[in-house]
């Protein structure tokens, strides 16, 4: 879940008092800034201070704010159709279903799109439950898959209480988190061991109906944790012996962010079902559903439906088409590849430098800063984190910080693929001071 500092402004301005008149607080308290307007990886307050965003707005803008290219299929789209029934179809929707299919393997052949990650994640859900007639689903500890009540239903991360109940057949997996290891086993390197404890126990609350097992190749929310290879490909087998699909959400993995143009190519694991969303459509709401041919007759047959306002709209399309061409021709692939490598040495300098950061983790432009307030204890220090996190919105740097329920403060670093060498030791010069002159209290 994202998570904003806590605001030490003791004075709101009126625009501030305004938001708060009008507007559902929905994440906690909002950043003490108004935004104008946003380019590249800053963002620029209606005071004309420039923010550096290292979180790439909500992790969507993974090219950028406002590129120059997304703003002309913006405009294309505005001459053509924006919005039609759900039933009508336009050249765009086709061609991102032919370009998507073309850059993924035999076995994701055939896609829906609609709007967020919540809804892909629904749509794989309700395909998967259809085709093999089951309901029991797996996830993960931290995990997050959105909002909406199938999807929430499998989302563990910190959003769970309060509701009521969730989808019958949710079962929980303990998430591979080697430095805080969750069955207390490994020391800093996952042996695949909370993976058979963890289906063990899933297996004994079973009643008999798999349908699905989803994750997230990165678990964001849960703190960045990279599934390893070996973990995936058990995962992979454990879902065929049981019969479940896979379901992989690559919501914030996806479109070269890891140094592949989607995670799980690293790992020779083919899933069932692939969620994109956040990525895809660059900073606007585009959000896709794709699997098998097989799958999706199966499920045709047994009448499946899912008919929403948005469903297959030309104006995203035409987005997503956008962001294809810019992650291919513009090499962005390679980019996150070799700027994130860049800034995790920078990232693991600073942890030479500093005792309170325990952890640096992650792959890609996808990187984890994990807080404590005692490396060799790995005592845990969320609120230093938020201190942290304030300081460094006030110096000009936009980060994120997640709170592990019942462990720590995780920094999710994510800025936009098209950073350069002197943005990323910018940002980094301002964690360095913030953490300085936070620690140093």
């Amino acid at each position: 879940m994202q998570q904003t500092a806590p605001n030490s402004h003791t004075e709101q301005s009126a625009w501030q008092e305004k938001a708060e008149a009008v507007l559902i607080r929905y994440c906690g308290q909002f950043s003490p800034f108004l935004i104008d307007k946003a380019q590249g990886a800053y963002i620029y307050t209606t005071e004309g201070k420039a923010i550096l965003d290292f979180t790439s707005g909500q992790m969507c803008s993974v090219f950028g704010h406002n590129h120059p290219k997304v703003v002309e299929a913006i405009q294309k789209a505005s001459d053509h159709a924006m919005h039609l029934l759900s039933t009508m179809l336009s050249p765009s929707v086709i061609e991102l279903a032919e370009q998507l299919v073309e850059l993924l393997p035999a076995g994701l052949d055939k896609a829906i799109f609609v709007n967020t990650g919540s809804e892909s994640n629904e749509v794989a859900l309700r395909m998967a439950k259809l085709a093999t007639g089951g309901f029991e689903v797996l996830g993960f500890t931290g995990s997050w898959h959105g909002m909406t009540a199938g999807a929430q239903s499998h989302t563990y991360s910190t959003t769970r209480r309060g509701y009521g109940p969730v989808m019958p057949g949710s079962t929980v997996l303990p998430a591979p988190y080697a430095y805080r290891c969750p069955i207390k086993h490994c020391k800093g390197q996952c042996d695949n061991t909370c993976l058979e404890v963890g289906i063990e126990l899933a297996d004994k609350q079973s009643v008999g109906a798999p349908a699905a097992i989803i994750a997230e190749p990165v678990l964001s929310a849960a703190g960045i944790i990279d599934l390893p290879t070996s973990y995936v490909q058990r995962l992979k087998a454990i879902a065929e012996e049981r019969g479940m699909m896979l379901i992989f959400d690559e919501a914030q993995t996806a479109m070269g962010r890891l140094g592949h143009r989607f995670a799980f190519e690293r790992d020779g694991v083919v899933p069932d079902f692939l969620t994109l969303s956040k990525t895809l459509g660059g900073g606007l709401p585009l959000a896709a559903t794709i699997t098998s041919k097989e799958t999706e007759a199966i499920c045709h047959e047994k009448g499946f439906i899912y008919i929403t306002s948005h469903v297959s709209d030309p104006l995203p399309a035409e987005i997503g088409l956008a962001m294809i061409r810019i992650m291919e021709e513009e090499q962005l692939v390679r980019s996150a590849r070799e700027q994130g490598q860049y800034l995790k040495e920078q990232l693991l300098a600073l942890q030479q430098k500093h005792e309170c950061i325990g952890d640096v983790r992650g792959r890609g432009l996808l990187l984890g800063v994990e807080i404590v307030a005692d490396r060799e204890k790995k005592t845990p220090a969320p609120e230093l984190g938020y201190r942290i996190s304030e300081k460094c919105l006030e110096l000009g740097l936009s980060m994120n910080i997640v709170r592990v329920p019942g462990l720590g403060g995780v920094f999710r670093i994510a800025p936009p693929l098209t950073i350069t060498r002197e943005e990323i030791d910018l940002g980094v010069a301002i964690l360095d001071e913030a953490i300085g002159e936070v620690w140093a209290r």
